[in-house]
């Protein structure tokens, strides 16, 4: 197995082992076993950095269906390995948090399972060159964050943020996935590679358009884009240790590493630019515009992070433009914003796990993370303190911490592109250094806020009383680790710029000189544009800060019943009355009346075909030759069947349809089919002897008291039902509308290695329906598991509270 497979599978495996031997692991050890998982898998991968730095790229490929053109196929080139870093990385620190974090009396080993699940899940993604395989991994990344957000379960709240996230993630996936589709019929291709290489053969077919805006759809939702931000902020009612994860540093950047990746193919349309670059300056100031009326520090941090996603997004919208120069000088120029938003990206993945987790240490040693409530924390909680500062400032933009390097080159960017003439950007173009410079100084705001409200100031006389003191020093840990690459990536970013970036540039454009994409970065540019309005930001952002009682009153011009959690929640509340009206309308506990839907629907359909088209064509005396023996079993089974709806008593209504399918199995028999018939008699039997031992302990049937009128309409149900039956029996003799799949399965040695073939049809041809089969059974077994022990715990509950 190669080493691509192997970090793969490995997360997935270790959360399988963790389910079956947690009993007999402490709950102070399972913590440190996991831990070394993201430890080990990050050190393994910083050894790709050299090679991959130098140009290399790896891959491997497992065949896993390749008559449908899907294989595992792996990739690891520049990209993937900034993600593959910051999911092992960022989740390696996590973990060692959530150690000190989290109670021993919580469930540590679905914990644990489920973050283990999401970094396979995420690595899935980033490592897969196969869209299917990618879409499965970005499905499943939407399912383990659903567990995730959802796994303090007693709590209404989490429930609703996980089915929020869930909902609106899935459902643009599901968008993706048509947009996957599309791709795969333009090209002909699953390869992300093999598409990279031809696109010049899909860009003029009628489904590039439609496939760019689908796969956009299924960026934006995963990443927290206007107007899908809505389930970003709800889902912070996960444990920290899964907002400082998910929601900093990998799931919202799932999106960020599609966009990035299919650059190739769909940049330098106009609607690809238009879309993500406007679409990620309006969620940057939405963002940062709803940050500041917070007063949760989690909600802070949720619609920053929000913001920073747009910052982001916006970036590789501007950096697409320089496809349609082709490699020129121009060109490379905006080349620049895709190694800003890189860069962003590796910086927001530091700063933001940093004040999550600063979050989730106030939270845990104060008991509250509401603005109103805190202050003066700072002599309390210094080192805290510290992380929040050097995390916020570096927010903010400010020096000596990366922030401000990858916001002078988004400010660079800006002023840049408002100056191109293609895409009406001669018009629209200077609207873009504005929002962005108006969203920077709400940005500033909310980070003086997280701050000055937490940290300064007088302790409020509720938390007075509490023994405040600094966190342990294993909370203090991971934090401190990623606020020192805050300042250690300030002073050395050419080795991120150039180990890490410059190979990543090299898969967005693969046509362009890598050399001449990556920029030397520097702290100090002179008085140009970008620092002054940075110094701009900053003066009228203090400003506001101070004056922020007195204009914060706009926020309540807002229409509360226009917002987009009230659409949301109002689409789907009348969903769901409609929805319940209409089922509750055939759903009335009538087991004949589902029986009249599914027959009468059944012949409508069927018997409408038949007779709006010729497909009926019956020859009476060109059937095979009926024997005397035959036409006993079917008056037998006619007797049988008349005599079962008249029976008095449910036993003799079990012994006639037992003798009814004992004289199917004898037309097994005589049609030289003894693997069914045996199979048959096997089932009825059984299924004969379940009914006795049920129904003889039940009642007498008791006859139904109809009207005339709907025994008639039953009646005539039935024959329509019967003869629609007997009618396509019939035609199926003559039916030549399409050819017989007979001869493809007559073939079967050859295919699937089997000489029976109905064993061949039932192992090989519907392998999947079979598969889909047992795992249905698998979770009703599952399913029925729980309910006998859930009885179990409330019967043992109930001894007790006897007792």
């Amino acid at each position: 197995m190669s080493t691509e497979f192997a970090i793969i599978l490995c997360p997935f495996l270790v959360a399988a082992l963790i389910l079956i031997f947690h009993r007999r692991l402490s709950k102070n050890v399972i913590g440190w076993v996991v831990f070394f998982i993201p430890l080990s898998l990050f050190i393994i991968l910083t050894t790709f950095i050299p090679r991959i730095s130098s140009g290399e790229t790896f891959s491997n490929t497992y065949e896993w269906i390749p008559s449908l053109n899907i294989n595992f196929t792996t990739y690891i080139d520049g990209l993937s390995l900034i993600f593959s870093l910051l999911i092992t990385g960022i989740g390696a620190l996590v973990v060692f948090y959530s150690i000190f974090y989290l109670s021993k009396k919580e469930s540590l080993h679905h914990f644990y399972c489920y973050l283990l699940l999401f970094m396979g899940a995420m690595l899935g993604v980033v490592f897969s060159d196969n869209l299917m395989v990618l879409y499965a991994f970005w499905e499943l990344t939407s399912v383990s964050s659903f567990l995730l957000i959802a796994f303090w379960h007693h709590r209404k709240a989490s429930r609703a943020g996980a089915r929020k996230s869930m909902t609106i993630t899935v459902s643009g996936g599901i968008a993706m996935l048509a947009g996957f589709l599309m791709i795969y019929t333009m090209s002909g291709t699953m390869s992300i590679r093999e598409i990279l290489a031809n696109v010049d053969l899909i860009s003029e077919h009628t489904l590039f358009i439609p496939s760019l805006v689908l796969v956009l759809l299924g960026a934006f939702t995963k990443s927290a884009q206007f107007p899908f931000h809505i389930w970003l902020p709800d889902a912070m009612e996960a444990p920290t240790p899964v907002s400082a994860y998910l929601h900093s540093a990998t799931m919202v950047k799932a999106g960020i590493y599609l966009v990035a990746r299919f650059t190739p193919i769909f940049g330098g349309e106009m609607i690809w630019f238009w879309a993500i670059t406007g679409i990620g300056l309006i969620t940057l100031f939405w963002g940062s515009f709803n940050a500041v009326r917070q007063t949760d520090l989690k909600a802070i941090l949720a619609f920053s992070t929000v913001s920073q996603l747009g910052l982001i997004m916006s970036l590789l919208g501007i950096g697409s433009v320089a496809l349609n120069f082709g490699y020129s000088t121009e060109s490379i120029i905006y080349t620049q914003a895709t190694f800003a938003a890189i860069f962003h990206l590796i910086n927001h993945s530091t700063f933001k796990g940093a004040l999550f987790m600063m979050v989730g240490i106030v939270d845990h040693e104060v008991g509250t993370r509401d603005i109103r409530r805190l202050g003066g924390l700072m002599s309390f909680m210094p080192v805290t303190f510290t992380i929040a500062l050097i995390g916020s400032f570096s927010m903010a933009g400010l020096p000596p911490f990366n922030g401000f390097l990858s916001k002078e080159m988004f400010f660079t960017a800006v002023l840049r592109i408002s100056t191109l003439d293609i895409f009406s950007l001669d018009s629209l173009g200077v609207l873009i250094p504005v929002v962005a410079w108006v969203a920077s100084v709400f940005t500033f705001i909310y980070c003086l806020i997280i701050v000055g409200r937490t940290f300064t100031g007088k302790v409020k006389p509720d938390i007075k009383e509490r023994e405040l003191h600094e966190a342990p020093f294993g909370m203090l840990v991971s934090p401190l680790i990623l606020v020192g690459l805050v300042i250690l990536i300030f002073f050395f970013p050419n080795i991120v710029g150039n180990y890490l970036i410059k190979p990543a540039m090299a898969s967005i454009y693969p046509a362009f000189p890598v050399d001449e994409m990556t920029p030397r970065i520097y702290a100090w540019h002179g008085f140009n544009p970008e620092l002054w309005m940075t110094i701009g930001v900053v003066i009228l952002g203090i400003i506001l800060y101070k004056f922020l009682k007195y204009w914060s009153r706009i926020y309540n011009w807002i229409p509360q019943g226009l917002t987009l959690n009230r659409l949301y929640e109002g689409f789907f509340t009348k969903s769901e009355d409609i929805s319940g009206n209409l089922t509750n309308r055939y759903m009335n506990g009538n087991l004949t009346n589902y029986f009249v839907y599914i027959y009468v629907i059944f012949v409508a359909i069927v018997a409408g075909y038949f007779i709006t088209s010729d497909a009926f064509a019956w020859n009476l005396f060109s059937g095979s030759k009926i024997d005397h023996y035959e036409l006993i079993l079917v008056f037998v089974m006619m007797f049988c069947a008349i005599a079962l709806i008249t029976a008095k008593s449910r036993i003799s209504a079990v012994l006639i349809n037992g003798v009814l399918g004992y004289s199917v199995a004898f037309f097994f028999v005589s049609f030289r089919a003894p693997d069914l018939a045996l199979t048959q008699l096997v089932v009825e039997s059984v299924t004969t002897a379940l009914f006795l031992i049920c129904f003889k302990f039940l009642p007498e049937i008791k006859r139904e008291h109809s009207t005339k009128r709907w025994k008639i309409t039953k009646g005539a149900i039935s024959i329509f039902v019967g003869a629609t039956v007997t009618i396509v029996g019939l035609a199926v003799i003559n039916y030549e509308k399409f050819a017989s799949i007979s001869t493809y399965f007559e073939d079967s040695y050859n295919l699937a290695g089997g000489k029976n073939i109905v064993n061949t049809i039932l192992g090989d041809f519907r392998a999947f329906d079979t598969m889909l089969e047992v795992v249905v059974l698998f979770i009703a077994g599952l399913g029925i598991y729980a309910l006998i022990k859930l009885k179990a715990v409330k019967g043992d509950k109930t001894i007790e509270k006897s007792e």
